[in-house]
């Protein structure tokens, strides 16, 4: 596999974010079309993924691999991500790499919070998981 590399712009931040635990903020302004994260992923097998989905993890496991069956527990900020149908930030996957790379669709202010699609499908507003319960 070749040299995989990782990074967090130092402009980010964890904190509160209301009703969701935590989220990832700007301490600065990003403009669109930004990357500004690249995260190593740890993948799981499926047989692991079901024990995954039994913990608290669940909530922070990307499905995985062209079939979807294993999972990737992001690491970096990247599981910290909060849930929004009409994002400002989009994510990429590499299986090959085994990476995931977050990168800004909208002008970003500073202070404000970054969020992401689960559905990984641009703005689409299908319910995901926790929407369900």
């Amino acid at each position: 596999m070749p040299y995989i590399y990782s990074m967090i712009l130092p402009i980010l931040t964890i904190a509160p974010s209301p009703n969701r635990g935590r989220g990832v903020y700007s301490t600065e302004t990003i403009a669109s079309g930004t990357i500004i994260e690249i995260a190593p992923v740890i993948v799981v097998d499926n047989i692991q993924r079901t024990k995954l989905e039994e913990t608290l993890l669940y909530d922070y496991i990307f499905e995985w691999g062209e079939d979807h069956k294993s999972a990737a527990i992001g690491l970096g900020y990247v599981s910290i991500y909060n849930h929004a149908t009409e994002p400002n930030c989009s994510y990429d996957m590499d299986y090959e790499q085994e990476t995931i790379t977050i990168k800004t669709i909208k002008h970003i202010d500073i202070g404000q919070e970054l969020f992401i699609n689960y559905n990984a499908e641009g703005a689409e507003e299908k319910p995901v998981w926790f929407e369900m319960k």
